[in-house]
């Protein structure tokens, strides 16, 4: 059976969670030197880039509500394809900046979406 929005945000509220709670007390220097931190918040962002993506398709309005989703999608992309090139100061500044964004929206359309 196919998944819905309601489970793709529900993914993505998870998986923002689970990067703030890999972070949580971190500094960027103690995030840049653990490799176990850094993959697993890169993992989380692999599932949030999935789920959005599959909300592109699935949910068209629901992706178009999402800030920035096309960049986030984009984000997946360079940690699954070009992982050589991701720079961990940009990762940390998304952690701080964007996750909590994400988090409030995606609750807010999985409420409204019952």
């Amino acid at each position: 059976m196919p998944r819905d929005a309601r489970a793709y945000l529900a993914d993505i509220i998870e998986s923002c969670e689970a990067i703030d709670a890999a972070v949580s007390g971190l500094d960027l220097s103690a995030y840049m030197t653990s490799r176990l931190i850094r993959s697993s918040v890169e993992r989380e962002f692999i599932i949030i880039g999935e789920a959005i993506a599959a909300l592109s398709r699935v949910a068209p309005k629901t992706f178009e509500a999402i800030t920035n989703a096309r960049r986030i999608v984009d984000f997946r992309n360079q940690l699954t394809h070009e992982y050589p090139t991701v720079d961990d100061a940009l990762v940390w500044a998304i952690i701080g900046k964007d996750i909590p964004l994400l988090i409030r929206t995606c609750s807010a359309l999985l409420e409204k979406a019952g």
